[in-house]
Parts: C-alpha cells; sequence; structure tokens
C-alpha cells in the first residue's frame, strides 16, 4: 500500500486460482484476468493495516510475473478493451433481458429497485451495466472471473442473465432476503 500511495496510486486485484489453500505462504497460482484500480480514499489502521475505497478503471490481461523483492506480486499486463457490438436493437435487447431477470428479484417498492432501474433506464453503456451487476450481484466466483474475462459486453449480459436464470430455477428464496432481527 505504500508504494502504490507514494506513486501512481495503482493496484490490482487478482484471484488465487482453485487450490491456493495449499500453497498460500508460496507463490500460488493467479488468474490471467485481473482489475485494475485507483485508490480513490484510504486510512491506516494502528495496526499497519488499511481501508482503502478502489475505483475500477479497466479489465488487464496478466501478461508476465516480474521478480520483485516485496511483499507482494509484480506482473507486466496489456489493458483489455471493453467490445461493444454497434447493432443498437441487439442492445437495447440485452438491457430489456437484464432488467426483466434482474427487477423481480427485489421489493417492488425498494430503494435497491429503484436504484436498478435507474441503471437500466440511464445512459450507461451495456457493459459498464454488466459491470455494475456483476459486482452487486450475489454470483458464484467462477461466473464474476468469467465476466471480469469477457471483454465483449453482450456476452457479459447473456452469462448475467442466464446465471440469473439457473439460481432462479435452483432456489425459491427471495433475494434480497429479509434480514433477522438481530
Amino acid at each position: 500500500m505504500a508504494d502504490s500511495l507514494a506513486t501512481d496510486q495503482l493496484l490490482s486485484i487478482v484471484l488465487l486460482r482453485p487450490g491456493w489453500e495449499e500453497e498460500y505462504d508460496g507463490t500460488p497460482e493467479i488468474e490471467s484476468v485481473a482489475c485494475l484500480g485507483r485508490i480513490i480514499w484510504h486510512e491506516k489502521l494502528p495496526d499497519g493495516r488499511y481501508n482503502l475505497r478502489l475505483q475500477g478503471l479497466a479489465r488487464i490481461a496478466l501478461v508476465e510475473e516480474i521478480a520483485v523483492d516485496r511483499h507482494y506480486r509484480v506482473a507486466r499486463s496489456e489493458l483489455i478493451g471493453d467490445i461493444a457490438s454497434d447493432d443498437l436493437a441487439r442492445l437495447t435487447e440485452l438491457r430489456r433481458e437484464l432488467a426483466e431477470a434482474v427487477l423481480p428479484r427485489f421489493a417492488p417498492e425498494g430503494p435497491a429497485r429503484q436504484q436498478l432501474v435507474d441503471l437500466f433506464e440511464g445512459e450507461m453503456p451495456l457493459g459498464h451495466v454488466c459491470d455494475v451487476l456483476s459486482y452487486a450481484l450475489p454470483l458464484p466466483l467462477e461466473i464474476k472471473q468469467s465476466l471480469l474475462a469477457e471483454a465483449r459486453a453482450e456476452l457479459r449480459a447473456e452469462m448475467i442473465v442466464q446465471a440469473i436464470r439457473i439460481s432462479a430455477s435452483r432456489a425459491d428464496r427471495k433475494f434480497p432476503p429479509e434480514f433477522s432481527a438481530n
């Protein structure tokens, strides 16, 4: 954190690959696609750890890990640009499909639902909408990583719709769940 804060304030977040538990103290394998973000707020805690807020900037492909004498890992990476179709009708249809899959899972009068309606009806590009949903929805980690690795916005939208439909077919429970009074 100190190195990042003293320089460009950029930080990459990457998942460890399954099986990392056996190699945690060594150098477990990492996924090949990560998130690049900028630290926009931080607070150093008395024990030396940090609270931070990271603003996502881009997807990156990790090309090569670079050996360094640090307590963190460094890699050479390349930006992965968002690929969106110029087929406006298809993009509109996918946005509608996303809304139809997501909105019924939220209380009709709740604030979360209204925020989602605003998201679906707003001007944000489909790829950004998918990224917000990928982050916010309770999707399995493997699906979230697949969404991160997919540069094509249309495919991310289709993957989210499919994941929600599968999830809905497997569970009768309400989402978001009722919270206990405790």
